[in-house]
């Protein structure tokens, strides 16, 4: 018998919230969307990952972006469609700093006490349920598209593009 995965606390607010989920686990060294969907036998377009996005001003808040794995974060559609001139990634030591999580592990689910709006690609819209971070490297969630919507107030974002995933 495997030993239960201890709960993260995007595990714990979708159990207090009653949104049920399948744990998917990987290796701790993939750090990157498209290799958690090659080890879990998943399609790319299932699997989404978390990015920390900058807008221009200062004061700002970071935004979170959540696009398919085989897909890039067009930053200027992006931008345009959520009204700024201009956005930019953040680093990786900027994302770890600002959401107190590790790259590969950056969840919208593990920040809501944080005021950060979360952004879900329209390539979501298709799906009854996919794959993202459970706040943990090595450890993601299968939920259903509206119970993520509903729970972390996310809102439709045309923002990806084929190419070089982000």
């Amino acid at each position: 018998m495997t030993p239960a995965v201890p709960k993260t606390l995007a595990m714990r607010t979708l159990d207090k919230q009653g949104v049920a989920y399948d744990v998917v686990e990987f290796p701790e060294s993939i750090h990157d969307a498209l290799g958690v969907a090659a080890y879990a036998g998943l399609r790319p377009a299932e699997v989404f990952k978390t990015l920390v996005v900058l807008p221009p001003e200062l004061r700002a808040r970071p935004l979170l972006i959540l696009i398919s794995a085989g897909m890039e974060l067009d930053l200027r559609r992006a931008a345009e469609a959520l009204g700024f001139k201009r956005l930019q990634m953040a680093s990786h030591d900027e994302a770890e700093r600002l959401t107190g999580l590790k790259v590969g592990g950056i969840s919208a689910l593990a920040l809501l006490s944080k005021p950060y709006p979360v952004y879900l690609d329209r390539s979501a819209e298709s799906l009854e349920a996919f794959v993202v971070s459970a706040g943990r490297r090595g450890l993601n969630l299968r939920l259903s598209v509206e119970a993520f919507r509903r729970v972390t107030r996310a809102a439709w974002l045309d923002a990806s593009r084929a190419g070089t995933p982000t």
